[in-house]
């Protein structure tokens, strides 16, 4: 069972992971694969709801400890992502959003100069956590993952993401000492997008425009982008999502960049970027694939543990102990 399910959360398939177990001698149909890896991941992930709810009880109580002890930066990134599912929801759309969580600290970021003497870097160690539903829920299986990435512990405690209003409202509940920050080159995108509509897609002149708007907020000078664009917020732009102004005020006390670079602090997300593209595109959003959540959570969980270096700790240990107490 949990061969079938570990090849189920690493081909790009049910049918791939028949085909990979056939050679190892192992004759399963992809069906069956299916219904094993639901009931594998699904214990794991009712495993970890247990867990996170316990955590968030005690927070909620009070009871947590707290025993500041490390030098350096937790970090903790969340961002969502849609998933095609078989069930409508109540505006007709078959999408839902799969929420990420990934922490991961400084002590696990590996630092080297390349050839040109550039700064590069690797996170080496990092722990995912993806939940398809509400955000009331996700912040509690985010929360027990931060816990055990060491949240409390670190003296400064920073969170990434994409400016979501539910981010900031999680944020803000769950992790209120963290320094939030506004990735920069979302911000930079909406920028670009923005500068685009109000220049009518004039290349000469919404380029210059918005490179000097990015530098000038990654200078930390967003009171002047504001004041510039005060003059401009209520021009009415044909089929511009993106309101710059609002989108810059909501985030004010997030985009303090150069303050951030000085602290040695990350200001792009482009680790979550990436861990979408790993736990969700890669395994779930294959052409022509649609979901049942009940199928798509178990599976997600699975890639998840896989991904985060926790397959052994988290799902074969518990697994087995569990199938021994009940076969």
């Amino acid at each position: 069972m949990l061969e079938a399910a570990f090849w189920a959360q690493n081909q790009c398939s049910y049918q791939r992971a028949e085909e990979i177990l056939a050679k190892e001698g192992i004759i399963i149909n992809d069906d069956t694969i299916r219904l094993v890896t639901n009931y594998v991941g699904g214990y794991v992930f009712k495993e970890d709801c247990k867990r996170a709810e316990e955590i968030f009880k005690r927070y909620e109580q009070c009871s947590l400890e707290f025993p500041l002890d490390r030098n350096g930066i937790l970090y903790i990134q969340a961002d969502g992502a849609a998933l095609n599912t078989r069930v409508k929801d109540e505006n007709g759309s078959t999408w839902r959003e799969n929420k990420l969580g990934e922490v991961y600290s400084s002590d696990d970021i590996y630092y080297w100069s390349d050839a040109q003497g550039k700064k590069q870097h690797q996170i080496r160690k990092r722990e995912y956590i993806s939940y398809i539903g509400k955000a009331d829920e996700f912040k509690k299986h985010l929360l027990s993952c931060a816990i055990r990435g060491g949240y409390g512990k670190y003296k400064k405690t920073v969170l990434l993401s994409d400016g979501a209003t539910w981010i900031r409202n999680m944020t803000e509940e769950i992790f209120p000492d963290a320094q939030q920050i506004l990735d920069f080159y979302h911000l930079c995108e909406n920028v670009n997008d923005y500068a685009k509509h109000l220049f009518g897609n004039d290349e000469s002149k919404y380029k210059p425009w918005a490179k000097d708007v990015c530098d000038t907020l990654k200078q930390s000078g967003y009171q002047k982008v504001l004041n510039d664009l005060g003059t401009i917020k209520d021009k009415k732009l044909k089929d511009c999502s993106v309101n710059l102004y609002g989108y810059i005020t909501n985030n004010i006390n997030n985009i303090d960049y150069a303050a951030y670079i000085e602290n040695g602090y990350f200001i792009g997300s482009g680790a979550i970027e990436s861990g979408n593209k790993t736990i969700l595109q890669q395994r779930l959003k294959q052409a022509g694939m649609r979901w049942n959540i009940d199928t798509a959570q178990p599976l997600l969980t699975l890639k998840a543990k896989q991904e985060s270096g926790l397959w052994d700790s988290d799902v074969v240990s518990p697994f087995i102990n569990f199938c021994r107490s009940n076969f």
